[in-house]
């Protein structure tokens, strides 16, 4: 007898709709799937023996074929256990010689304990979201009810096998899932820009950040409060919209994140550690899953000690910060995971922290300083937007009591830049970081005098045409924190001094 029924697997953080196929045969006893399944899926026959018959129904000693179309799609997880262990009870005729209304109507997903408890799996948010403006019914595990209220579609709850064949059967009703409440995801612990002392031009470079999404990178000696900076960093951006909650959220799903499968309702702040892997970092494995770019989408990433990661994990940057996605490819299957990240990096000056110190000598000679500033690349440091140097905390002001603006002060006029530019790219970018072609020529048009400045940091500091289309949003950005219609000479000014790790060569430029 031949069953099928509706599930759904992922591809990247997309849903797919599978059929899951089930005939039982006269033979010897067999059981195989096909339709391209991964290990997790092939370990399903050992689960959905023992959850059968531990629910009360005999499992058939016949050859069993599960077959799962499309078979060009490949087929990973353990959620496909339910739809296989209904197919079976269906084939075997448990449910009745035609199977159930519902049958062709619902979409079933869940993971199956050895005595037939349903158990939550990872992605069900991305999954469900396939499905949204559809008239039908999908039933998934208690544990994934919130999460799957989340994506609009009517959704329904069950906690064992056995829950699911009476709602079949018309013998039961299932719980409708819960709306859930929206979780927050720390973005710097918490924390207010105030209580850093001193670094007032950081604190202006991390707010024009925020205001303009753009990247930046700060340099300084140990102790002069990069870290603390960054920290701070997430609570100046403003609040999430429900698109990029869910966005976030979906990602979060894929990888099994989810807190209580909430909506996250804060932007994430992600700190790997220098010594991950640009697998981990970018996204990747067997089973391709997010990376941390991707993790940190809508948020940030900060990168502690910038030049201790490896090598191939810094140029692997170069596509996400350019594109804002991430391409994993493999042999069976290529995916893309978005990762619209705001970049914080910080970095010594020099391998032992202390060159251009005012009181510690710098114990590094030219060729280490070199080979240390060479482990970020140009075409690297081209894409972050802005580079600032931090200077040592002077005595008088590590002594002054916390005194410096809020964050909540930083945060009320990053908001209103962030209005502004809403407005303006209504329907197109999200942000000045985001600007290309057209928008940036519409928009960053050059005052009187501004040409000028810009040809001279060109020649004489060696900026690239990328570098140029980086100072351009970062004067648009300044001016909207303003309120200024139109970017001034004095904002492309204060913008190219963001562009300048050497401040030897800002003072050769006449900056």
């Amino acid at each position: 007898m031949l069953s099928k029924l509706n599930t759904l697997c992922l591809k990247g953080i997309d849903g797919r709709e599978v059929l899951a196929e089930v005939y039982i045969a006269s033979g010897l006893p067999a059981y195989s799937v096909v339709g391209l399944p991964d290990a997790a899926v092939k370990e399903a026959k050992d689960r959905v023996v023992a959850a059968v018959r531990n629910s009360g129904f005999d499992f058939p000693s016949r050859r069993i074929t599960v077959n799962l179309a499309p078979a060009e799609i490949r087929k990973a997880g353990t959620h496909f256990d339910l739809p296989i262990a209904l197919g079976v009870i269906a084939a075997s005729g448990k449910l009745g010689k035609k199977p159930p209304a519902r049958f062709g109507h619902a979409y079933f997903i869940g993971e199956l304990a050895l005595d037939g408890a349903l158990r939550p799996v990872a992605g069900v948010l991305p999954m469900l979201l396939a499905l949204k403006g559809r008239d039908i019914i999908a039933v998934v595990p208690a544990g994934n009810s919130a999460e799957a209220a989340v994506s609009g579609v009517n959704c329904l709850s069950a906690s064992s096998l056995k829950e699911v064949v009476s709602w079949l059967a018309g013998q039961g009703e299932l719980a409708a899932c819960a709306a859930p409440a929206a979780t927050r995801v720390p973005a710097g612990g918490g924390n207010d820009l105030s209580e850093v002392k001193g670094q007032p031009f950081a604190k202006r470079a991390l707010e024009i950040a925020a205001a303009g999404f753009h990247n930046i990178i700060l340099v300084g000696p140990p102790g002069a409060g990069k870290s603390m900076l960054a920290r701070r960093f997430g609570a100046l951006l403003p609040p999430m919209t429900f698109d990029e909650s869910l966005e976030t959220t979906k990602l979060y799903s894929v990888n099994g994140l989810v807190a209580a499968g909430r909506l996250i309702g804060e932007r994430p702040f992600r700190e790997p550690h220098h010594t991950i892997s640009d697998a981990a970092l970018i996204g990747g494995g067997s089973s391709p899953r997010p990376g941390e770019v991707s993790l940190a989408h809508n948020g940030v990433l900060f990168l502690d000690e910038f030049p201790e990661f490896s090598r191939p994990a810094i140029e692997a940057l170069r596509e996400p910060l350019e594109a804002w996605k991430v391409t994993v490819s493999r042999v069976k299957e290529s995916v893309a995971y978005p990762a619209r990240f705001l970049l914080v990096a910080a970095m010594n000056p020099c391998p032992c922290g202390y060159l251009g110190h005012p009181t510690r000598e710098c114990a590094c000679s030219p060729l280490q300083v070199h080979k240390y500033r060479a482990r970020i690349s140009g075409p690297i440091l081209d894409r972050i937007d802005l580079q600032v140097q931090l200077s040592a905390v002077k005595y008088a002001d590590w002594e002054a009591l916390p005194g410096g603006e809020a964050s909540a002060a930083v945060a009320g006029r990053v908001l209103k830049a962030i209005e502004i530019q809403r407005k303006r790219f209504r329907g197109g970018a999200k942000a000045n970081a985001f600007m290309a072609g057209a928008d940036l020529r519409r928009h960053c048009a050059l005052p009187e005098g501004a040409s000028a400045v810009l040809e001279t940091a060109m020649n004489k500091l060696g900026f690239s045409a990328r570098s140029l289309d980086k100072i351009l949003k970062i004067s648009r950005t300044i001016a909207d924190l303003e309120g200024a219609a139109g970017i001034g000479r004095e904002h492309v000014i204060e913008a190219v001094q963001y562009r300048m790790l050497d401040k030897s060569a800002a003072a050769a430029a006449g900056f």
